[in-house]
């Protein structure tokens, strides 16, 4: 991941932003919208795009552009940090490889105590039964 690639690739958008702050939050633009052009990105190897694409499919536009937002902060810059901060990790976690599950088997002894116990179980139920 070439993070000064990503740099260049996203674009910031400066919004106001919404909850408290009267009229200093209806004048000023704090809130920042990152936007990412996924599809069209070069600061992957191949693989790893391929793995990111798909790990962030339902967060992606209909044209392949994956937007996040921050407005943490009053101050524009610092949300700009936080966002792009935010949007590396997104990044990381998407391309980790998943650990491949093994399945585990149970040994044949295991079983068969199991079955055992509840066979032992069933008998001891059955004995206190009223018989005819």
């Amino acid at each position: 991941m070439d993070t000064n690639q990503l740099h260049r690739e996203v674009s910031y958008k400066a919004t106001t932003s919404s909850g408290p702050g009267g009229q200093h939050a209806n004048k000023v633009a704090t809130r920042i919208l990152l936007e990412w052009d996924a599809t069209s990105s070069i600061a992957f190897a191949e693989a790893e795009h391929q793995r990111i694409l798909s790990k962030l499919q339902n967060r992606l536009t209909k044209d392949g552009i994956l937007q996040l937002s921050c407005q943490d902060s009053r101050s524009q810059a610092a949300n700009k940090e936080l966002v792009f901060k935010r949007f590396l990790t997104v990044l990381r976690e998407a391309s980790q490889v998943q650990k491949v599950r093994k399945k585990r088997t149970l040994p044949r002894s295991v079983k068969r105590k199991r079955l055992n116990d509840k066979k032992k179980h069933s008998e001891k139920k059955e004995n206190r039964r009223f018989k005819y």
